[in-house]
């Protein structure tokens, strides 16, 4: 049997671009409208990180959403979630929030906290044109419910969800298969990560620096690198320059067509000038 080969290379490097959303929370939009057919089935991946209170505490009050999921992910923090399906919960540090609006959901997203380090990312993960209108659910995964697993020393994994090193994440979807880690590697550390062939990934580089394919190209901090869809590959091999940390994101893309009005993300304009109209007439 020949041995797995781990030649995605880095494709480009990406700088996110600083904003505010909500009712004024900033934050860096990683991935931004331009990359959602080449990263197909994400939309969108936002970084938020600040000790600084007049940055977060506005929050993110009730608003809609249909057609996707959102996946939050909370480093420092906490942050509490209601919605108009009667879900509550509050996502604290090590934990994630795995929110699918499918066909209407009301939300807010509102911190618990006046001061001190609030930092995490949302993701936006789309959803198949057949499974756009289910029926909106909601999942509160704290820190211990998120297998780690350390396939060699000086590496931890946070496995949030597919699968990897033999350990199942606490999130399982079908079609997109999404594949979420958050890594740590230690400096020198080098490690074949396994991304399925089908997927489009991308790492994200939050703490230290990455060398990242054969090449060695160089991912910094606060850069998002889009890995190259190589045919057969087995993952992609990386070297931490020092300790260091990233986010690993892959998925099976949907080849469907996009089209998205702010909060609402369906196949075509009809579609999204529906969801309009039902959240404005109080269906979702």
């Amino acid at each position: 049997m020949s041995k797995p080969v781990f030649n995605r290379q880095l494709e480009r490097l990406v700088t996110g671009v600083a904003t505010q959303d909500g009712a004024g929370v900033s934050l860096v939009r990683v991935l931004t409208h331009d990359l959602q057919h080449r990263l197909d089935p994400f939309l969108m991946l936002d970084n938020f990180h600040s000790d600084k209170p007049e940055d977060y505490l506005a929050g993110f009050p009730d608003h809609p959403h249909r057609g996707f999921e959102t996946v939050t992910y909370m480093l420092a923090g906490r942050m509490r979630h209601r919605d108009n399906a009667g879900n509550e919960g509050l996502l604290q540090a090590g934990g994630v929030q795995w929110m699918t609006a499918g066909s209407g959901l009301v939300h807010s997203e509102l911190p618990e906290q006046e001061d001190g380090l609030m930092s995490g990312f949302q993701l936006w993960l789309n959803l198949a044109s057949g499974d756009k209108m289910i029926a909106p659910s909601y999942r509160d995964l704290q820190a211990d419910d998120i297998p780690q697993v350390s396939p060699q020393p000086g590496v931890k994994v946070k496995v949030i969800a597919g699968s990897a090193f033999g350990t199942a994440g606490a999130v399982q979807r079908p079609h997109t298969e999404p594949l979420y880690l958050d890594l740590q590697l230690a400096g020198g550390q080098q490690l074949d990560l396994p991304i399925p062939a089908s997927h489009n990934a991308f790492l994200y580089v939050f703490e230290g620096e990455l060398r990242i394919g054969e090449d060695g190209r160089s991912a910094p901090s606060g850069r998002m690198a889009i890995l190259s869809n190589t045919a057969d590959a087995a993952g992609v091999s990386v070297q931490a320059q020092g300790n260091s940390r990233f986010l690993l994101i892959a998925g099976r893309p949907l080849n469907e067509p996009i089209a998205q009005w702010g909060p609402f993300v369906m196949n075509t304009r009809e579609q999204v000038e529906q969801a309009m109209r039902d959240f404005q007439d109080g269906k979702f």
